[in-house]
């Protein structure tokens, strides 16, 4: 039986910036046009939150029961391919993070009256379940990257603001797409760890199509774009939203391991400052926008 410790390592909390940034993001861009709605807002991020813990449990059974997890990963632990815990178990989390999520996202539905969001709803649980479920999982066709700039990136802060003003408008577009190309490097950062297990697995993501030398380049070509979104943002809105630029102190760490080609365990650090510097990004432009 998995111990509770090791049920929140399966949790991959290192994950969660991904979830709080794009609502973060989202609502600077709603203070910055009419004002934040804060309790909307707060909906947003269980929905946000459920759907990436689901998705990393989701994950840690549909690898498992694949065999994808084995001997020759690199990185924090696997409650089902470690045998720790049932995959049954496994999925029931998944699918209760899931349910959270769609609970909250209900409830905005009902606020709001914008009943169509319960469409976009199933679609992301859809695409969090068939990231690496199913017996066509895109994740192993190198699409991840893809469907998570759409959904940690378009559909998350662009669905916070739309919730909040009931428009998205030009700044909320960029800062959807900083958001998005920050989450995508997390997620490269994450594949180019794994790139030598996940061939010998048979795991085709976008690290192993790329290559070694090709990943760390379009690592490093997602976060310049964040960084140059953080300042077309403060354009359209305000300049103190400038303040999402002391992601880059963060950043400073993960660009040297890209360009010093690091490899295996020598990437959890990169993986883990990455995740943070899009944290702080939102961050940044949620004070600047207060400030504003």
């Amino acid at each position: 039986m998995a111990t509770a410790a090791e049920w929140l390592e399966g949790a991959r909390p290192r994950t969660l910036p991904t979830a709080i940034a794009p609502v973060l993001a989202g609502t600077a861009i709603a203070i910055a046009d009419s004002g934040a709605c804060w309790g909307l807002a707060a909906l947003c991020l269980v929905v946000a939150l459920g759907l990436v813990i689901g998705v990393n449990f989701a994950n840690d059974y549909s690898d498992g029961i694949r065999g994808s997890d084995g001997d020759n990963r690199v990185g924090p632990l696997r409650l089902v391919g470690s045998g720790i815990a049932e995959p049954a178990q496994v999925k029931a989390a998944a699918f209760a993070c899931f349910g959270v999520s769609a609970v909250a996202g209900l409830i905005i539905t009902i606020v709001t009256g914008h009943w169509w969001f319960i469409a976009v709803g199933v679609v992301c649980i859809l695409a969090a379940w068939f990231y690496t479920g199913g017996s066509h999982p895109y994740g192993y066709a190198g699409l991840g990257e893809i469907f998570v700039f759409m959904f940690f990136g378009l559909v998350a802060v662009g669905g916070t603001v739309y919730v909040q003003t009931d428009h998205v408008g030009a700044a909320g577009w960029v800062a959807a797409c900083l958001i998005g190309a920050t989450a995508c490097g997390v997620l490269t950062a994450n594949n180019l760890r794994d790139i030598d297990g996940d061939r010998v697995s048979g795991k085709h993501t976008l690290a192993t199509k790329l290559g070694h030398q090709g990943t760390r380049i379009f690592y490093l070509v997602l976060v310049t774009l964040a960084c140059v979104g953080v300042v077309a943002v403060a354009a359209l809105t305000t300049w103190w939203t400038l303040f999402g630029l002391f992601a880059i102190a963060l950043l400073v760490s993960p660009v040297r391991a890209m360009v010093t080609k690091a490899t295996g365990m020598a990437l959890v650090s990169a993986l883990k400052n990455t995740g943070l510097a899009e944290l702080v990004c939102s961050i940044g432009l949620f004070v600047g926008a207060l400030v504003g």
